[in-house]
């Protein structure tokens, strides 16, 4: 199996204990993810070989978050050191009817100045098969998203598949951009694309009339021809503790629907969407189409009784999921 590319910041992660407000807390839990690292841990774990790429800064923050991805078994040779300032973000962890809050602290970090000209690309995309964005990147600095166009033009030109998250962050998109014109370009050269309807309204005007993903996917493929593959998560929020969660993915010609999850207690939904985009890169990749939506969407349902960004689960866990047992037995 070739190699699943992405680019993105890595973060350090500072979340309450115990469901405290930001207000009460003392202390707070160290971990390091950021949307486009989830993904590429994710395929890695299911035994994807995997690359990141990404700026950090030249110090001990620094030098943790790049052991983290080894550790995660991420391929780090082409991650540059620059700079002094690793992002950061803060969660507040929502409960029963009270939800979760990010703050950010990511300004003028090591990547928010990343140029296309530090990286070897030949080497980068040698052996790689797949290309992954998120929206998030292109949100974070003017320099960050000038990258991911020069970047996406370089996979395009080699023939790799591109996926893309729209992950819309409106605390993010604060200089000065034209955001749909950033994100059209960037989905005019992407294969498989997860969607969402709040972000499609943002970003590029969509409306539908409804939440059947059938016609916002079909809006999505007419603006953007090269568009083979749309998925849509769909979250029924009961409360921050008690969710329902289930995915569709549109072809050109199919719909597949997945089965639901009743998820509850909810333990931390932060990186869900991300668990399911990197399973589905996987998934795409060995099994049928159907079966890889529910590889995926069973994946996500598992990141949400995980602390943490990054989906600590193996393809045995999830297909034993994803193939009807719920019971949540000892495994003994």
């Amino acid at each position: 199996m070739k190699k699943l590319v992405s680019t993105g910041e890595l973060l350090l992660r500072l979340s309450t204990q115990n469901h405290l407000r930001f207000s009460q807390a003392v202390n707070f839990d160290a971990t390091f993810g950021g949307s486009e690292a989830n993904v590429v841990i994710n395929a890695a774990c299911f035994g994807k070989p995997a690359e990141f790429v990404t700026v950090l800064p030249k110090n001990d923050l620094g030098n943790s978050a790049l052991n983290q991805l080894k550790l995660c078994g991420v391929n780090v040779k082409n991650i540059v050191f620059k700079g002094d300032r690793l992002g950061l973000y803060f969660l507040e962890n929502g409960v029963i009817n009270r939800g979760s809050k990010v703050i950010y602290d990511r300004q003028n970090s090591s990547f928010s100045n990343i140029q296309a000209e530090w990286f070897d690309w030949d080497d980068i995309f040698d052996g790689c098969d797949w290309f992954h964005w998120s929206g998030i990147t292109p949100a974070i600095s003017a320099d960050s998203a000038e990258f991911l166009q020069i970047v996406l033009k370089k996979a395009v030109e080699r023939n790799i598949t591109i996926s893309g998250d729209l992950n819309y962050r409106g605390n993010l998109w604060g200089y000065a951009v034209d955001r749909q014109k950033v994100m059209s370009e960037l989905v005019s050269r992407t294969n498989v694309l997860l969607a969402g309807h709040y972000a499609c309204e943002q970003f590029f005007n969509i409306k539908t009339n409804n939440y059947e993903g059938n016609e916002l996917s079909s809006k999505l493929m007419k603006r953007f021809p090269l568009l083979q593959k749309v998925a849509i998560t769909n979250r029924k929020e009961i409360n921050a503790s008690h969710n329902k969660w289930n995915a569709e993915m549109h072809t050109q010609d199919q719909i597949y629907k997945s089965q639901e999850y009743d998820i509850y207690p909810v333990v931390d939904r932060v990186g869900a969407g991300d668990s399911f985009m990197g399973a589905l890169i996987y998934g795409l990749q060995k099994y049928d189409q159907e079966k890889a939506l529910n590889f995926a969407v069973a994946a996500s349902c598992l990141k949400h009784s995980i602390s943490g960004d990054i989906n600590r689960v193996s393809e045995e866990e999830v297909l034993k999921l994803a193939e009807g047992d719920r019971s949540g037995r000892i495994s003994r």
